[in-house]
């Protein structure tokens, strides 16, 4: 059924690779505009960032609240949406030591006008989103842009050969319950990817042994990252957290990957140092 409760209508498709244009297109323009951010750092950056938190915190909003619109005024997700990325901009420019306590302003704000059934889940995506974006500009800043495009190449390889070695080998599901799409085959080329990676920034002496293990780890992650977001969207009934991305659905769509890769590796780099690949 459809959002007005007539039958949906039947999208004709082009078998399993049936989306890839409208994915590659999307893909493109997301890579380049992200990598340009990347490059620019700074200013540039933290707002590229803040708008992302924006984008991410209006999809989670409408995504807890869409079936309760008693509980909150029409505009409710885009006042969230506006004070995450306020927030998140005070907490990366304000040179004080609580300034990411700001956070919790769009995080209480937004509490009231999510259903109760879904609340632990509003306040772990959330807090996974701020604590994501607030890493993403610090390794930026302190480890450099090579180190930053290591995790983000980590991801998309494994996203990448996820979709077309899942697609083309087929096989049994990595867990049907909950992401029915992904299988075992590319979620192993994955890792293995990632390992293929961090073997060859070892070899070119990038970086140490450690990196073995972190390139696997942060591609689990980010199929992880994946899963959870699956989890939320079936838990609640939607297909896609928008449909701001054509071919990819929402923001939380194309960043739930990065995000949980964001959080692994800044609790590795509270274990040990994240490789240091240069500026």
């Amino acid at each position: 059924m459809t959002d007005d409760g007539s039958s949906p209508r039947r999208i004709p498709t082009a078998g399993r690779w049936g989306d890839l244009t409208r994915r590659l297109g999307s893909g493109i323009v997301v890579a380049v505009l992200g990598l340009a951010v990347l490059v620019a750092a700074g200013l540039w950056l933290r707002l590229a960032v803040a708008m992302l938190v924006g984008g991410l915190m209006w999809e989670l909003v409408r995504m807890t609240t869409w079936r309760y619109a008693e509980l909150h005024p029409r505009g409710h997700p885009y006042l969230i949406a506006f004070l995450a990325a306020v927030a998140f901009l005070i907490a990366v420019l304000a040179p004080l030591p609580w300034g990411p306590m700001v956070l919790l302003v769009p995080l209480l704000a937004g509490w009231r006008g999510v259903h109760v059934s879904h609340r632990v889940a509003y306040v772990g995506f959330a807090a996974a989103f701020f604590l994501a974006a607030l890493q993403l500009v610090w390794v930026r800043e302190i480890s450099g842009l090579a180190t930053t495009m290591w995790i983000v190449l980590t991801v998309i390889q494994s996203d990448v050969l996820g979709y077309f070695v899942g697609r083309a080998v087929g096989g049994p599901k990595f867990w049907p319950t909950v992401s029915p799409k992904k299988t075992w085959s590319g979620t192993v080329a994955g890792w293995v990817g990632a390992f293929v990676l961090a073997a060859g920034l070892l070899a070119a002496g990038r970086a140490d042994w450690t990196i073995l293990i972190l390139g696997p780890l942060i591609a689990f992650a980010g199929q992880m990252g994946d899963i959870a977001e699956s989890w939320l969207k079936r838990r609640i009934g939607v297909k896609d957290s928008s449909n701001l991305i054509p071919g990819h659905g929402g923001v939380m769509d194309r960043f739930d990957a990065l995000i949980a890769a964001l959080l692994v590796s800044f609790f590795a780099g509270l274990l040990t140092a994240l490789p240091q690949l240069g500026a």
